[in-house]
């Protein structure tokens, strides 16, 4: 008999749960219901078939892909689903917004995004040795968007399911077994486009851990028509005498974010500080959230991060779901067009989304502004968020990179952040640790 009530108390408080307060994110399906990957809803996609992929966690990916004639890889309907857990949509697009590489020397600056494109023929079609996964078709056109000169059916998509190292490693003490240890695996698509001398490699890891990596490499051959002095550039080839020029590459992505659809978003930066208190083993640190409420740009300082919070959307913990942003090692950078603007030099920027906002620079659309710094003058209210992450890369040349170039890579990394209350692949010897453990009786 108190077996029976105790179940029926369990369903109710189920049922209280389930209805009560705001909507949940990454909460857990009910005990006895399993997520699995078959339980996941692909989206409806308009050009190429859906991207599905469950990886070693048992977490899911879902999203569409196309290719656009200016931003070349454009990644839809962003979708994760944590092992276990219901699907939280993250974003609604993510594409490059600009690429500049201005040399410096001052005599050579190209914006390759609007001036050239990595779709189109500047896409390469995939061969054998330059993916090691799947190479996937899609409709490529061969000029412009297509409408005049029609489009090309070629291999240009390289997805792959990737190792990515260990995903945990904790000894277990209490059992004194082996160590609770398990390797990961991530999803990677790639795309490769020829601009100039350069060849970039587009690239997106989706961990299992919920993480996105966007990344661009660079590749091909230095300019044959930039060399200079030492002062600009480095030697290359025997003695003294060639110095190819150094440049930069400097990339901003464009991520519109989509936290279980869009709007209702807020944007907050966490920074921690030095005090001039010390304790008694080392100083003391604090660290705020700060909200960022209306379209505005910021720059990198040691321990600070960005992140984007849905507040109504709960997980198990009663914490708010959201994602962190952290930009990796960049060369902080002013693009050419925005040099002297109140707001031209900035690690990220956030906008409240729309439309004919297509380009970190030479946005084509005047009405909404030329860039970045015109998209934030007006200070709107975020709601429906979009970030323009930009990392910049100073390209010193290298004895090495003839030829052809090593390639060498930038970019950064969004996480989630509280997205589900614990790990959502825990082990079963770590299933009940939640919060600060209870005191050694």
């Amino acid at each position: 008999m108190v077996v029976c009530l105790l179940a029926v108390a369990a369903v109710v408080a189920i049922l209280l749960v389930v209805s009560a307060g705001p909507t949940t994110g990454g909460e857990r399906a009910p005990r006895g219901a399993s997520v699995s990957s078959s339980a996941v809803e692909e989206p409806d996609c308009a050009e190429n078939a859906p991207i599905t992929q469950t990886l070693s966690s048992g977490s899911s990916w879902t999203m569409c892909w196309r290719v656009d004639h200016n931003t070349g890889l454009v990644l839809e309907d962003v979708t994760f689903a944590p092992a276990g857990h219901r699907q939280l949509r993250v974003l609604a697009s993510l594409t490059i917004g600009q690429l500049e590489v201005p040399y410096d020397t001052g005599l050579r600056n190209t914006e390759d995004i609007t001036s050239q494109g990595f779709g189109g023929r500047s896409m390469l079609t995939l061969t054998e040795a330059s993916c090691g996964g799947e190479r996937v078709t899609a409709d490529v056109p061969t000029f412009g968007d297509g409408s005049v000169s029609g489009v090309d059916t070629r291999e240009v998509l390289c997805r792959e399911t990737v190792d990515g190292g260990i995903a945990y490693h904790a000894a277990d003490e209490a059992s004194g077994s082996e160590p609770l240890v398990e390797r990961r695996t991530d999803l990677r698509l790639s795309t490769v486009s020829k601009v100039g001398w350069y060849e970039y490699v587009t690239q997106y890891t989706f961990g299992a851990d919920g993480s996105i990596t966007p990344e661009l490499g660079a590749t091909g051959d230095l300019s044959p028509a930039d060399y200079t002095d030492d002062a600009h550039g480095w030697a290359v080839g025997e003695g003294d005498h060639d110095h190819a020029a150094s440049h930069s590459h400097n990339v901003v992505w464009k991520a519109h974010w989509a936290l279980g659809g869009r709007g209702g978003q807020r944007v907050e930066q966490y920074d921690a500080a030095d005090t001039d208190e010390m304790g008694p083993k080392s100083r003391v640190v604090a660290g705020s959230l700060t909200t960022i409420g209306r379209e505005d740009t910021r720059t990198m300082q040691n321990r600070r991060w960005w992140r984007v919070v849905k507040p109504g959307r709960l997980n198990d913990d009663g914490h708010p779901v959201s994602y962190e942003i952290d930009l990796g090692a960049s060369s902080s950078f002013t693009f050419t067009r925005d040099d002297g603007h109140e707001h031209g030099g900035y690690d990220i920027a956030f906008t409240e989304a729309t439309d004919c906002e297509l380009f970190a620079t030479a946005n084509r659309d005047g009405h909404c502004g030329r860039g970045v710094p015109d998209y934030v003058s007006d200070r709107q209210e975020l709601d429906d968020v979009v970030a323009w992450v930009a990392v910049g890369f100073h390209h010193v040349p290298r004895d090495e990179d003839q030829s052809p170039m090593e390639s060498h890579w930038q970019g950064f990394t969004m996480i989630p952040r509280d997205v589900t209350a614990t790990r959502p692949d825990v082990p079963p010897s770590r299933d009940a640790v939640n919060g600060s453990p209870s005191p050694a009786g």
